[in-house]
């Protein structure tokens, strides 16, 4: 058995790249602080903000209990042993990585913080270059057919 198909990555980069982003964010925002929009549009926004933050706590909440009830791991640097292909992840296969970056946007989008959106997006292809593309490697040597035809029917994000 090789590395990938024993575990997908050493290091749990998802959530390392994430606090980053927001660490970055809240730094970014302290040095430069980009404009953000007039009511009653900054108003709406707010409230699209917290509803995404509503959507997040539901997509993840619901990840870890089908991921739990697999019996497989949460962490990202740990190999799978189940396919997992029910509940958020029949719309996604990344819903957690998903609710990661839509936490930070809809923190954005709740603060009027720019740079938590953009960030959002760097964490995003950070995260499926360093951590979603070995975890596909490392899921194909693991289940093999089962889960190239899970990966044609859902979406890596939406």
């Amino acid at each position: 058995m090789n590395d990938i198909e024993r575990r997908p990555n050493r290091l749990p980069w998802p959530p390392m790249l994430y606090v980053s982003a927001i660490a970055l964010a809240v730094l970014a925002n302290l040095a430069y602080e980009l404009p953000w929009f007039a009511s009653p549009l900054s108003e709406m926004l707010f409230a699209v903000g917290w509803l995404l933050v509503a959507a997040v706590v539901a997509i993840d909440f619901s990840a870890m209990r089908t991921l739990a009830r697999a019996r497989t791991t949460i962490l990202p640097h740990r190999g799978a042993d189940h396919l997992v292909t029910g509940g958020p992840f029949s719309f996604s296969r990344n819903p957690i990585y998903l609710a990661n970056t839509l936490l930070m946007i809809g923190v954005g989008l709740i603060s009027g913080i720019v740079w938590f959106i953009l960030f959002a997006i760097v964490a995003a292809f950070i995260t499926q270059k360093l951590a979603i593309e070995r975890e596909e490697r490392h899921l194909e040597q693991r289940f093999g057919k089962r889960y190239r035809d899970y990966r044609k029917k859902v979406r890596r994000w939406i």
